[in-house]
């Protein structure tokens, strides 16, 4: 995610979001200033989760989202990275 998602609380929202729809992965910032989700589960959480991150937390303002295919980890948590 690009726009304002760093300091507004993005990771800490976006975590429970995808604990809320079942998913695992990860969210972490890059020194960028943008942010990076990894998320995996079923296509239509996943797309919950998509257009969630298009939004994002009320102070928010994101202005790019670009997502991709990756295979999956297993992974069974959903955790912020730092």
């Amino acid at each position: 995610m690009r726009g304002v998602v760093q300091g507004v609380g993005y990771r800490a929202s976006c975590r429970r979001q995808a604990i809320e729809l079942g998913l695992s992965g990860w969210v972490r910032n890059r020194p960028d200033g943008s942010v990076e989700v990894e998320a995996e589960g079923e296509p239509q959480r996943l797309t919950e989760l998509q257009l969630w991150c298009e939004k994002g937390p009320e102070a928010a303002q994101v202005r790019s989202v670009a997502s991709a295919t990756i295979p999956p980890t297993g992974e069974d948590w959903f955790e912020v990275r730092r």
